[in-house]
């Protein structure tokens, strides 16, 4: 499945509106913020149809899939958005991962837990509130939206210590650019070390530059460093986007697919969006001077002109997300 969807869901006496942009959204929040009580309303439309009182209006079918016999459902599924409540342990597994992996349906996924087998993006995290009525008023609807629980700091100042979460080519870009700048710069070699090297670091300011669109699992463990640690999180969906976004690739359809990337990348074939970003860099840039590598950066970047237009995107997006 590819492109983002509206879904309103709504009875008599609640409305539901939002919408997914990706194959991951993950809804978080306390009891009674309403997470249970969306997907109960879109099982019951499921199972009674219009005799629920309940209306989904969605342009691709909307399902619930529970833990009885999940992987038998999910393999019928096809094509649909699956919804899952919290307390289905099943999405813990490399199972489940796979499953997501090798589907083309989208998942929304109700979840106090930070779900370590999917790369799930910072930016598709919510929490549900209530934007107009007033739920005790009888007959007057309550109507809700879900909005984004995080998004990336803004940095400003010079740190004195940058952790780049892994050791490829932006790891090599960072370091070449903290060296001119006489700033420490360490590679975490991987999402799953960067909570860990935050912690161990004993610099006073710390800036962490990690690809946002499958940091959503380490988000929670990585802010909750912010309570003794002053450590700013820079999160743009990667770094292959971040230079396609500077402006030095020119490309007929790059900057619609820049614009709307959901309408471009099928959920099967890109388990999170930072694959999809680096194969398009790699293609837009194939047989030119600045042919693009993953693992080894080719030296072009750090050409002077070149690393100033991706570090001035980098503040520009960094301003963005304050």
């Amino acid at each position: 499945m590819q492109g983002s969807y509206e879904v309103i869901i709504k009875n008599n006496r609640l409305q539901y509106k939002f919408t997914i942009r990706r194959n991951i959204t993950i809804l978080r929040g306390d009891s009674a913020t309403g997470k249970t009580t969306l997907i109960e309303m879109v099982n019951d439309f499921c199972r009674d149809g219009k005799e629920s009182g309940i209306e989904v209006v969605c342009r691709k079918r909307c399902v619930v899939l529970t833990r009885g016999n999940w992987e038998r459902d999910l393999k019928g599924t096809k094509d649909s958005i699956v919804f899952i409540d919290e307390g289905n342990g099943f999405v813990n597994s490399k199972s489940f991962a796979h499953y997501v992996k090798n589907s083309d349906n989208y998942y929304v996924i109700a979840t106090r837990e930070s779900l370590f087998e999917l790369p799930y993006s910072i930016r598709e995290i919510y929490g549900i509130k209530n934007v107009a009525g007033n739920r005790y008023q009888g007959t007057k609807r309550l109507y809700s939206e879900l909005y984004p629980l995080y998004n990336a700091d803004a940095f400003q100042g010079k740190p004195d210590k940058v952790i780049i979460e892994d050791s490829n080519s932006a790891y090599q870009f960072f370091r070449e650019v903290c060296k001119k700048e006489k700033i420490i710069c360490e590679s975490a070699k991987g999402k799953s070390n960067v909570f860990q090297a935050v912690l161990d670091s004993n610099e006073n300011k710390i800036l962490v530059i990690a690809d946002g669109a499958a940091f959503g699992p380490e988000i929670e463990r990585a802010m909750s460093l912010k309570r003794t640690k002053n450590v700013v999180y820079f999160l743009p969906e990667s770094f292959e986007w971040l230079i396609l976004k500077s402006g030095l690739i020119k490309g007929n359809e790059l900057q619609s697919i820049l614009d709307n990337p959901s309408e471009f990348i099928e959920s099967r074939s890109y388990f999170s969006w930072e694959r999809f970003f680096t194969k398009l860099l790699v293609e837009e840039t194939k047989d030119t001077p600045l042919e693009y590598q993953k693992r080894k950066l080719n030296p072009a970047y750090l050409h002077d002109k070149n690393q100033k237009k991706i570090l001035k995107k980098a503040e520009e997006v960094s301003g963005r997300q304050k």
